[in-house]
């Protein structure tokens, strides 16, 4: 992993791309022409003690596919935004309905597209296989690629700091 800069706030939503960061970016097709994709149950599994901590889990992707549906469906994920041609707008107004600010989300892109939204939060990953310009201009490059545990690596931390975070403010 490599950080320029950690979050300042708790952690109060994760907002990822979908293709090269929750997939490999692959596009499989079988005998019949049907697409298929690639997730990691690593990055499924995490999904539950996230939210069960406070974390909002979203996806804001351009894609709008069955499969997209029916995977967010499947791991519960709060906010599926696809279709997205502009992935800022719509971070800012999912974070505006939700009562979030930018400084409490985070937010996992891979490549051009994905630099808008990074723009409207406060932190900043990608998976170790993202675009150049998104590699040069993220808060953390994890250590796994995109769609082999890439998201798992940032919920894991995310979870660490928000128990740092707890402790670390004072009490009420």
């Amino acid at each position: 992993m490599t950080f320029s800069r950690r979050p300042v706030a708790r952690i109060r939503a994760l907002i990822t791309d979908v293709d090269g960061v929750l997939t490999d970016g692959g596009m499989y097709f079988d005998g019949h022409g049907q697409a298929l994709k690639r997730f990691s149950v690593k990055d499924g599994y995490i999904v539950g003690p996230m939210q069960r901590s406070g974390v909002l889990m979203a996806w804001v992707t351009g894609d709008d596919s069955d499969i997209t549906r029916a995977r967010a469906a499947k791991m519960g994920i709060d906010e599926l935004c696809s279709g997205v041609e502009d992935k800022g707008q719509c971070v800012r107004q999912l974070l505006a309905r939700h009562g979030i600010l930018p400084q409490e989300a985070v937010f996992i892109g891979d490549d051009l597209n994905d630099l808008p939204a990074m723009e409207q939060v406060g932190f900043s990953a990608c998976p170790a296989d993202a675009s150049e310009p998104v590699l040069q201009r993220v808060d953390l490059v994890t250590s796994r690629k995109g769609g082999e545990g890439a998201v798992r690596e940032v919920c894991d931390l995310i979870l660490e700091w928000n128990r740092q975070w707890k402790h670390a403010a004072p009490s009420g």
